[in-house]
């Protein structure tokens, strides 16, 4: 039979083991990748209401967000790459400081335009093809029960919710899927000019999203600058389409472990 000594240093061990766990668990995080939750339908259908993704904090290297200077011995792009265009990236608002998951389309010294919902990128626009509809069941999505917004208009809750997809190709070949819903403002903007060290974001649900097109001060993003970038999202680990990632019933295995393109 242990001795009462004994049993105390197997729960100090145990214990230790745990905390061990949790530090090496929370400097992974810090300086490796960080989990990030889709909340709303702005990147549909690259990214649905309930995917679960890691963030590749090295991706372009060290930053004010990607890893913290009381931790990190250095900042910059160490380590990482230049961000791409086609790139999709979590960053922080540069007001409010929320997190934003965007597809990167503009580089610093880059115009951008949209005329006719057709993306212009210095002055040349970029290739679209149609793809068929993205069709969703109306209904409440995501632990804040939004609806989705549809182009063939107000189907009811268990309707289908049809949205026109097409395949849009940026000038270093990148391919990715855009959403139509209906003719709007942004669908006809000025010439936005990036600046240095900056970086233009766009939603592939490009009618459901303040993304670069609208300014910071009508609560868009603006031009993001490269300290505000926290990484790239490679991959989904997991997805959810009900309001709790605990009902089994609605998980999306299709989408588990699949590649962010």
């Amino acid at each position: 039979m242990a001795s009462k000594a004994e049993n105390q240093d197997g729960i100090m061990e145990t214990i230790k083991t745990v905390v061990y766990a949790l530090l090496i668990a929370g400097v992974f995080r810090t300086l490796f990748f960080q989990p990030f939750w889709i909340p709303s339908g702005s990147m549909k259908d690259t990214l649905l209401i309930g995917d679960f993704l890691f963030v590749n904090k090295m991706a372009y290297g060290y930053s004010r967000y990607s890893c913290p200077f009381s931790i990190c011995p250095f900042s910059g792009r160490i380590l990482g790459s230049e961000p791409e265009r086609g790139d999709v990236v979590v960053f922080r608002h540069p007001v409010n400081g929320s997190d934003f998951i965007k597809r990167l389309i503009g580089l610093p010294g880059d115009k951008v335009q949209v005329i006719d919902g057709v993306l212009q990128i210095n002055g040349q626009a970029v290739k679209v093809e149609p793809a068929g509809t993205f069709d969703e069941v109306f209904g409440k999505q995501g632990p804040e029960g939004s609806t989705p917004q549809c182009e063939n208009g107000s189907v009811g809750l268990g309707g289908i919710c049809t949205k026109s997809r097409y395949t849009e190709t940026l000038p270093n070949g990148t391919s990715h899927n855009i959403l139509n819903i209906r003719t709007q403002g942004s669908d006809n903007t000025q010439v936005y000019t990036v600046p240095a060290g900056h970086y233009f974001f766009m939603g592939d649900n490009r009618d459901n999203s303040t993304d670069s097109r609208y300014p910071q001060t009508a609560s868009g993003v603006g031009m993001v600058p490269f300290e505000n970038l926290v990484g790239r999202a490679d991959r989904i680990m997991f997805s959810s389409a009900g309001t709790s990632m605990l009902f089994f019933w609605t998980w999306r295995s299709d989408r588990f472990f699949k590649a962010v393109e």
